[in-house]
């Protein structure tokens, strides 16, 4: 077993250093104590700043609100260029947005357990720790013991409209006549003869 998670572990460990900043033009800095940047309190350590010198990315050195989401401290946050979040990697399970969500090391901004943010600030995705209703749709959590084993997996990838409704999460039981496991694409009816967007169960 522990041979097996050996190069997981080595694979995650490049992909951080690898993707240590997803800006391509970003510049690194160090931050010699903690230093509140744009109204981000940032730990000292590694700091990025896009060419124009706003922040890119940093480490929060104490618990945040970004947009009107409260995040906690140590997690990594990078930032549109117009200042609002953009990823956010949560250092540990929290409640974010009124979501109970995973936390955990960053493979790259875009997969793993990355929480995204539209540039209004509003949240865009999270992966859920555990099952949660969300508007009234049974929505499945996951585990970090199946994101080691498959970073790609979305069992537990909750997507928001940038209004903050529901726009898919994968089922945790069966919902109005859909299947455990289904994915549902909101909204349901898409065309005049009431086509519902699902994906297979997996």
């Amino acid at each position: 077993m522990k041979a097996a998670l050996l190069p997981v572990c080595l694979f995650f460990a490049v992909a951080v250093s690898v993707c240590a900043a997803s800006e391509p033009n970003a510049i690194r800095n160090k931050l010699d104590s903690d230093k509140r940047i744009q109204g981000i309190p940032c730990a000292r350590g590694t700091a990025w700043f896009y060419p124009d010198g706003a922040l890119n990315e940093c480490t929060l050195s104490r618990a945040a609100t970004l947009g009107s989401v409260g995040v906690p401290r140590r997690s990594i946050v990078e930032l549109w260029p117009n200042g609002a979040a953009h990823y956010v990697t949560i250092s540990r399970r929290a409640l974010v947005g009124g979501y109970r969500v995973m936390g955990g090391t960053r493979a790259s901004s875009s997969s793993a357990v990355v929480t995204t943010f539209y540039p209004s600030g509003k949240l865009r995705s999270v992966y859920l720790a555990v099952d949660q209703n969300i508007e009234g749709v049974p929505c499945r959590g996951g585990s970090a013991w199946n994101l080691l084993v498959d970073p790609a997996n979305d069992t537990n990838y909750v997507e928001f409209f940038d209004d903050g409704k529901l726009k898919s999460c994968r089922l945790a039981r069966d919902y109005e006549g859909y299947r455990n496991g289904q994915r549902l694409l909101l909204p349901l009816v898409t065309t005049s003869s009431d086509v519902v967007r699902t994906e297979p169960a997996q």
